[in-house]
């Protein structure tokens, strides 16, 4: 093991470098920064508080988050009975993994978007559908996967003791399964953003999507960039303060 003092020094040297290049890449935007095309960033940071502190676009935003959280919690829970009826029903083993899975994985987003609006029209229900239709093949693989590398033993002394699926699924299962779900959940989350905000410009009537689309018919870069950041931040404050704990709670020692 190397000493403290190396590995706080290597960490430090790391953080110098991360920030040293983020410094590199403001001042490259700021030297290539026009009034058509590139704002210069400190017109971009006024927007974006803006976005943040304006009740008008607080609402948008609010409306994205609240949406992609939601589909991200029913994309994660539908994948999970999936796996969890394929894996513990053999006779639809092959229905899920070999007819579901493979049409989730290749269908195009844009083709769920346009179902999407086809079936439903242009509303808040079209937006969520389109999101957890492209986000259930991510948990889907992740936890099936999980299940085949699932630890036979730990459920197998498990129903030594007891024969409750219920107990055993909660107190057995469900953790040794966590690492997965919330890989899924990782990935999910990301997926999400990007999904969301394409689904909001397809006919949404509030959200980020819809600033984006909105100050783009009328050439406001600065709120499209801002709107952007805006969703780079979420999605940072999403994984920081609430993937991340989780994650290493549920890590495996």
């Amino acid at each position: 093991m190397p000493p403290e003092g190396a590995t706080s020094g290597g960490r430090l040297h790391r953080h110098l470098v991360a920030e040293g290049a983020m410094v590199l890449a403001f001042l490259g935007w700021w030297w290539a920064a026009n009034p058509i095309s590139l704002p210069v960033p400190w017109v971009v940071g006024e927007g974006l508080v803006e976005l943040f502190t304006t009740l008008d676009t607080l609402g948008h935003v609010l409306a994205s988050t609240i949406r992609i959280v939601i589909a991200v919690i029913v994309a994660g829970l539908a994948g999970l009975g999936l796996a969890m009826l394929g894996h513990g029903v053999p006779l639809t083993g092959e229905i899920i993994f070999g007819r579901i899975q493979p049409f989730l994985n290749s269908m195009p987003s844009a083709g769920w978007a346009l179902f999407g609006v086809i079936w439903f029209g242009t509303n808040h229900f079209t937006i969520m559908f389109v999101i957890v239709m492209i986000l259930m093949p991510f948990t889907l693989v992740n936890i099936a996967e999980g299940l085949r590398e699932l630890d036979r033993e730990a459920v197998e002394m498990a129903r030594s003791f007891t024969r409750n699926r219920r107990k055993i699924f909660f107190k057995i299962t469900l953790p040794l399964l966590m690492p997965y779900i919330m890989g899924a959940l990782r990935i999910g989350y990301g997926v999400g953003w990007k999904v969301g905000i394409i689904a909001e410009l397809f006919g949404g009537e509030s959200g980020i999507g819809f600033i984006i689309q909105r100050a783009q018919t009328v050439t406001d870069n600065v709120t499209v960039f801002a709107a952007c950041f805006a969703m780079v931040a979420l999605f940072w404050a999403g994984e920081k303060l609430v993937l991340d704990p989780l994650a290493r709670r549920y890590q495996r020692t």
